[in-house]
């Protein structure tokens, strides 16, 4: 595991975010959006009030930097899950990222002591598009979600293909589509 870790330190500094970029809070919703975590500010999210994660990274993304592997070292395999997409501008299908957002959901909702964090590369695409599915899943409105996440994450940008993927999925019942990528 030793190993691991000196990837993530190395990888993030090489690979990570243009800029540092701490997770906030959505409104009183215990929802954040950030960027990947180095091993600095991994260390310190617990701290912050995060008990569980979202990462919205590719897989090959996950396994250049190891940070799946780090964020499950911290919180444990049950609390962090994978929604793995690549920041393509087109429609995101259900099947990456629908189980995480229904995770997050049903964590929120059921513990309110629970602090999730959704996380893609640079905080701005994926991650604004699984928070807009978790805020939707809890009974917020389309422009309310948008609204939030505009509010109070100044780096979110959700983009119009993204929303429509969500919107879409709701249609058709929210129902989960492939696996829940956990342990």
């Amino acid at each position: 595991m030793v190993w691991r870790s000196r990837v993530h330190l190395l990888s993030t500094r090489v690979y990570g975010p243009k800029r540092r970029y701490e997770p906030q809070w959505t409104g009183g919703i215990r929802l954040a959006i950030g960027a990947l975590p180095t091993p600095e500010t991994l260390a310190a999210l617990p701290g912050a009030g995060v008990t569980h994660i979202v990462n919205c990274r590719a897989t090959h993304q996950t396994v250049l930097s190891q940070d799946l592997t780090a964020e499950r070292a911290l919180l444990g395999p049950a609390n962090v899950v994978h929604a793995p997409m690549w920041d393509v501008h087109l429609p995101q299908p259900p099947r990456r990222w629908s189980r995480a957002a229904l995770f997050a959901a049903g964590v929120i909702d059921r513990d309110p002591g629970a602090g999730v964090l959704v996380h893609c590369q640079h905080g701005r695409h994926r991650s604004a598009m699984v928070a807009y599915a978790v805020l939707r899943l809890l009974g917020h409105a389309p422009a309310d979600a948008a609204s939030l996440i505009r509010d109070h994450h100044p780096g979110a940008r959700p983009l119009p293909t993204y929303t429509r993927s969500v919107e879409d999925w709701i249609a058709a019942g929210a129902r989960p589509h492939g696996p829940l990528r956990t342990g």
